[in-house]
């Protein structure tokens, strides 16, 4: 039997020229959930090469039988990413709750050659999470009855304001990668143990001194806000945006903020690289 621990492919998509920006997605989705609310920040930004990325078990880059575990799928991606990029090349990197995980085992593997970090409703190195009482201030029953139960249950789950306008851009841009998703994957022990690295990937004793953006939703029920003040001192460049109206999809729920914020850090690095 051949035990050979060989890497699958990576599959991205790259948009524009320029400055690396790697994009990494939420779980249960791939590389477009993000892609469609954040090319629009670039129509009046030249200079940045778009990088979006699909997590190992997500998209178009599946996981092979030796990959149990969160640390197995940063190896893969972390080989990736050194073959998409020269190993000179500086980037700056973005991800969304587990794709903020990932990114932060990126960001403590490569954060010499790293200029920023933007992080929008991560997960932690955390097993237990503090979290807000659930909250759906807007609930469509008539929009909710139409749906597929599959479909419904996962929107009802991520959604605070449950409204038709959300429910559109929820079916535009998160909805046609779940179709995609290792379900036989994210549902086997790797939830349950091996979600985790091994190592905080932001150990209290750390300093990063790059520009950093946290976006946090007011009524994130699935990832909170609270924990994330305690990597607060690790960051001494962070800025900290706790969005009311939005739970975990907060790029939906509360875009023009969210767009408005993350164009700002974009700003800021690009200044910072010149």
């Amino acid at each position: 039997m051949n035990n050979e621990k060989t890497n699958p492919p990576l599959n991205y998509e790259t948009r524009g020229e320029g400055y690396p920006l790697i994009v990494l997605h939420a779980l249960a989705t791939d590389h477009r959930s993000m892609m469609a609310w954040m090319e629009p920040l670039f129509e009046q930004r030249p200079g940045w090469k778009r990088i979006y990325v699909d997590i190992p078990a997500h998209g178009r880059s599946p996981v092979e039988p030796w990959m149990k575990t969160s640390d197995d799928l940063l190896s893969v991606l972390l080989d990736g990413l050194r073959a998409i990029l020269p190993d000179n090349e500086r980037f700056a990197l973005m991800g969304m709750s587990f794709g903020g995980y990932m990114a932060q085992g990126i960001w403590r593997a490569e954060h010499r050659r790293a200029d920023g970090l933007c992080l929008l409703a991560p997960a932690l190195h955390r097993k237990t999470r503090t979290l807000p009482e659930r909250s759906v201030p807007v609930r469509d029953e008539a929009l909710l009855a139409e749906l597929d139960p599959e479909v419904r249950a996962a929107f009802e789950t991520l959604a605070t304001v449950q409204s038709r306008a959300n429910w559109e851009l929820f079916r535009e841009e998160w909805q046609p990668g779940r179709p995609l998703a290792d379900r036989a994957f994210l549902s086997s022990e790797w939830r349950t143990q091996g979600y985790h690295f091994q190592c905080d990937p932001i150990p209290e004793d750390s300093r990063f001194p790059q520009p950093t953006l946290f976006l946090l939703g007011r009524q994130d029920a699935i990832c909170g806000y609270k924990d994330h003040f305690r990597v607060l001192e690790s960051f001494p460049r962070a800025t900290y945006a706790i969005l009311d109206g939005a739970g975990h999809l907060l790029q939906i729920e509360q875009r023009e903020l969210v767009q408005h914020h993350v164009g700002l850090w974009l700003d800021t690095v690009a200044r910072d690289t010149c």
